[in-house]
């Protein structure tokens, strides 16, 4: 199924084949727009940070599939969960993570809600349920469903979400937390964000499907594929889609079409891609299409874009300041949380510690 949204108010093709039509309020499309054009400002200053070798490892972008991100996790409440890949950093941040918190991450700072242990991009944030993402790609998806199954069996109303690119869904991961939320009728949402590459491989040579929703058909639960660059059409599938899973429908698989405009990562220079294809999805950014439609709405003027630039480059220059000056963990501090008390008091006071025999 595919729902293409140019003209709003429309009906929108809910995932179990139904039309509603639904109306945003404007204070909600306003604030779609806005948090898409605070995460684009945010990453590129991530971007330039990177560049200036402020913070050492790497970021993944998602510049230019901010409307896959902002319209599907912005409806999520805060006791919802969170399944976040590599490249959606913003989660943190749609869900209302602190900034500076966000950047002490990036830092690899003391007082990063990880300590300083996996900077940078993989954060995660507990007291918004959002999960610390993996580097083997497609594992969120098996822990959010592992929370997902936790949820149902405490009989609440909260529902997980979980973020992939196209590549993962060759990986089987991906089949195997599709297969058992469907088995289970689990309270999940699974995102596909398909930017057309996996890292350097092209979809060609990756499946020969289309649209990747069709796959959530093997798993008896709804996929539906939408224009990942249009937040109004994500935000309208994902609103029925979390409905669905709250009231115990079960998951549904929400492809969105997008493309990310740099490299897979900030290494990479993205150079396999061909000029052209960048170039035309340059031109359909999610950000200026919400701009259109504000404008049409009579929502919109460079002053109210303006004014929401100028307020939170204020606070990103707070959170980077705060950042810069926390301090680092020391190194001891790297076996908190993860073995026994006694292990580290061994580590600071050998001589105490040392058998006897």
């Amino acid at each position: 199924m595919t729902t293409k949204s140019k003209e709003k108010p429309v009906a929108a093709v809910a995932p179990d084949g139904k039309k509603s039509f639904s109306l945003i309020s404007n204070e909600r499309l306003v604030e779609l727009y806005a948090t898409m054009l605070k995460c684009r400002m945010m990453e590129e200053r991530i971007r330039i940070l990177f560049k200036q070798s402020k913070f050492s490892g790497n970021y993944y972008a998602a510049i230019g599939q901010e409307a896959s991100v902002v319209g599907t996790a912005i409806g999520l409440l805060p006791e919802d969960t969170v399944g976040p890949s590599h490249r959606d950093f913003i989660t943190n941040f749609i869900k209302g993570a602190p900034l500076d918190k966000m950047f002490s991450q990036l830092y690899a700072r003391a007082d990063s809600p990880d300590k300083g242990r996996s900077s940078p991009a993989h954060m995660g944030y507990a007291p918004l349920n959002v999960i610390t993402p993996s580097s083997t790609i497609a594992a969120q998806l098996a822990i959010a469903t592992g929370v997902a199954l936790a949820n149902k069996m405490k009989k609440n109303k909260y529902i997980a979400m979980a973020f992939s690119g196209d590549g993962s869904t060759s990986l089987g991961f991906w089949h195997e937390a599709l297969n058992f939320a469907g088995v289970h009728d689990l309270p999940i949402v699974f995102v596909c964000q398909n930017n057309l590459w996996a890292e350097s491989v092209t979809m060609k040579l990756q499946t020969k499907v289309e649209d990747l929703a069709v796959k959530a058909q093997a798993y008896g639960f709804p996929g539906i594929t939408v224009d990942g660059n249009d937040v109004v059409a994500v935000y309208r599938v994902a609103s029925e889609a979390i409905a669905r899973a709250r009231n115990g429908s079960g998951p549904t698989l929400i492809e969105c079409k997008t493309y990310r405009w740099y490299g897979h990562s900030e290494i990479d220079p993205g150079k396999y891609r061909p000029a052209e294809e960048v170039e035309k999805w340059k031109a359909y950014d999610p950000i200026l299409n919400m701009e259109k439609y504000l404008t049409g709405k009579g929502l919109y003027t460079e002053d109210l874009k303006l004014k929401i630039a100028a307020g939170f480059n204020k606070e990103l220059d707070a959170a980077i300041e705060a950042a810069e000056k926390s301090p680092f963990p020391e190194g001891v501090e790297a076996l908190d949380h993860v073995y026994s008390f006694s292990i580290r008091e061994r580590v600071m006071n050998p001589k105490v510690w040392t058998p006897k025999y």
